[in-house]
Formats: structure tokens, sequence, C-alpha cells
């Protein structure tokens, strides 16, 4: 198996976990949105508590996502150079 048939399978891998981060991240940001919306009208503590924990959860997805991001990148680049 060439170099480049390696890597396919893990482009997919990248591409699929990437996918299913992204739409995480959607219904995160969706949620977040939604208690932005009733804490400007009744704030509480409970309400305020699962703002924190959502964006906390929202960061940890991005830096995931950021990270499998540079991977696939890296690696199409390796196959690109791999190509010429």
């Amino acid at each position: 198996m060439s170099e480049q048939e390696e890597r396919a399978p893990e482009e997919s891998a990248l591409d699929d976990r990437l996918a299913q981060l992204e739409e995480r991240e959607r219904e995160v940001s969706k949620l977040r949105r939604k208690l932005h919306e009733r804490l400007a009208s009744f704030p509480n503590e409970s309400t305020e508590e699962r703002e924190r924990e959502l964006s906390k959860e929202r960061q940890e997805l991005h830096v995931e996502i950021d990270a499998l991001r540079a991977r696939r990148s890296s690696l199409r680049l390796e196959r690109t150079k791999g190509e010429e």
C-alpha cells in the first residue's frame, strides 16, 4: 500500500469526526443563544451555570475542531507534495 493510500483513510476519518464536532458545535451554539435570550429576560443562577457549561463545551469543541482541521490540512499538503 502506498503512502498516499495509507493517508486516505485517516483523512476520511478526520472528515467524519470534524462533521460530528461541527454539528455538535452548532447545537451548543443554538442552545447558548437561547440561554442568552432567557438570561436577558429572567436572569437566575441555574441558567447562568448552564450557560457557563455550554460555553466551556463550545470552547473545547473549537480547540478540537481547530486541531483536526490543522491535521487534515497537513495530510493534504503532504499528499499534494507527494503527487509532484
